[in-house]
């Protein structure tokens, strides 16, 4: 197990040894370090409507994270691994049935993703991770760098994300934002990239719009005291004299000219039309002519039974228990249903007498307030499943990596694009990776020739391709050219050891919560 030396006086940083023991419990004052990403519920509808609104904009612009600072110029192979403790494994969640036939194609996982955040040069990356099994199935792994800015500062990236089974613009199984990073001391006050790992808390998916405008009438707009706004629509003179009817709550204006007005019969140029009221209104008014009397006889329509029926619904009435679905609802008409076809509505009319205003310039107003469309889409594990996790596994084990690569090769090829996820199997190597200028002593490495964007993506020992599932051990860390050819040829991982058991059992029993009820 590898120490950090202090750099005043020689000490030794305490992080202790680990009890020996399956999950090695006793925890060094110095082992685990955690941040908050998004702390309270607010913060964390900031960030969904940061990456959605415009139709995920924001998502479909991010570029794979490939800081200058963190490429691998030379490495130095040294000897083996030092455990700290026993071997240990944490089962996975969520497993599939297994498959019937041999398929030689690889499943991808469900739980591998994209993580997305704001770097503090204000750009916009992502890096790639996993969903990973947890007491409360709300737990991420994915790089350590890509939720500590190590380029620029040593604090926490901004707007943090994980969308799993990103494709395109899409996020299939919802946007999880980060609440709490875990990470291991080492890594967070000093940059050791061999302790290059990180288990973010997530709250609940969230699906739909952070914010959403809702159309309302008049007198729900004028009390709202949050985000609203007005939208003008033209309408046409027979729309526009709606808004004489009582039982109307749309808004009618115009713009420099002269509306209709109700006015009496006996007004020069006045006009009558027919106003639609219901039964009760109809058999109150008074015959002959004048502002809201009679206006004929009530006027039969022959309908089919489901026309019938149909109106009855639009008009907010429960025709199974013949009442009104919304407490005193009124409607004009009455409707007689018949199944043998002699089903009808009939239509009561009286008088509406009106001065001509111009024709131009009439729009109807419609409110709208602005309000949360967000819902909740359930806890990551639940949606995806969760990877297992292991510890102080031997060296020269086949995994399979997984992850988003996009960056280019250092010639300036550029094989990959980043939409879909690839993948790498094989055996990682007997032989502790040395990397001087990033303070790796011993990750481990594996032959996989892809770029940035795949770091921070999860390695998968013992992966099962009929279950999708098996074992994080490890996350890619960094990228390096190992035999000088200016193409990437080799992947890392800090080594999972009894110490990063502590963090990810920290990790796994913390709590998160919805965001939305």
């Amino acid at each position: 197990m590898k120490r950090i030396l202090l750099p005043a006086g020689g000490a030794v940083l305490a992080t202790g040894l680990l009890a020996a023991g399956l999950a090695g419990t006793a925890q060094a004052d110095n082992t685990v370090a955690n941040a908050d990403l998004a702390k309270t519920a607010a913060q964390a509808q900031e960030v969904v409507e940061f990456w959605t609104k415009s139709n995920n904009a924001a998502l479909k612009g991010a570029t794979a994270f490939s800081p200058d600072a963190l490429e691998v110029k030379k490495t130095v192979t040294g000897g083996g691994y030092t455990s700290d403790t026993k071997p240990g494994a944490t089962a996975p969640i969520g497993e599939e049935k297994k498959s019937a036939a041999k398929v030689q194609n690889v499943n991808l996982p469900k739980t591998i993703g994209k993580v997305f955040f704001e770097g503090h040069d204000g750009k916009l990356y992502w890096c790639s991770g996993t969903s990973i099994q947890s007491q409360y199935r709300n737990l991420v792994a994915t790089a350590g760098h890509c939720v500590y800015d190590v380029v620029s500062n040593k604090e926490v990236v901004s707007r943090w994300v994980f969308v799993p089974g990103y494709y395109q613009g899409k996020a299939p199984w919802g946007l999880y934002v980060g609440k709490q990073a875990f990470t291991h001391y080492d890594f967070e006050v000093y940059e050791d990239f061999d302790r290059d790992y990180a288990f973010v808390t997530v709250y609940d998916a969230l699906a739909g719009s952070a914010k959403e405008p809702k159309k309302v009438y008049w007198d729900e707009f004028k009390k709202y005291r949050g985000e609203k706004f007005v939208k003008e629509v033209p309408v046409s003179r027979e729309e526009a004299r709606k808004r004489l009817d009582p039982h109307n709550k749309d808004v009618y204006d115009f713009k420099g000219t002269v509306p209709d007005e109700a006015v009496g019969p006996n007004y020069p140029g006045a006009e009558v039309t027919k106003h639609e009221v219901t039964a009760a209104e109809y058999f109150r008014a008074r015959s002959g002519q004048g502002q809201g009397r009679k206006y004929g006889e009530p006027e039969v329509e022959q309908v089919t039974y489901n026309e019938a029926l149909e109106y009855l619904k639009g008009q907010g009435w429960d025709p199974k228990n013949n009442k009104p679905a919304k407490p005193n609802a009124e409607f004009p008409g009455t409707v007689k249903l018949d199944r043998q076809g002699n089903s009808t509505i009939t239509h009561y009319f009286t008088q509406l007498w009106v001065k001509k205003g111009t024709e131009k310039g009439w729009v109807r107003k419609d409110f709208y307030i602005v309000v949360s469309g967000l819902k909740s889409g359930g806890r990551l594990g639940d949606n995806v499943g969760g990877q297992g996790f292991a510890w102080n596994q031997p060296s020269g084990k086949y995994v399979r990596t997984f992850g988003y690569p996009q960056g280019a090769h250092p010639d300036g090829n550029k094989p990959y694009t980043g939409v879909t996820p690839k993948w790498c199997y094989g055996k990682t190597s007997h032989k502790a990776l040395q990397i001087p200028s990033r303070k790796v002593e011993e990750q481990q490495s594996f032959k996989c020739a892809v770029t940035a964007g795949y770091d921070g993506g999860p390695w998968l020992y013992k992966y099962s391709n009929a279950k999708r599932l098996g074992y994080v051990n490890g996350v890619t860390s960094l990228i390096a050219d190992t035999d000088k050819n200016n193409r990437y040829d080799t992947i890392t991982t800090p080594y999972f050891d009894g110490e990063t058991n502590v963090v990810y059992k920290a990790a796994a029993a913390s709590w998160s919560g919805k965001l939305v009820p």
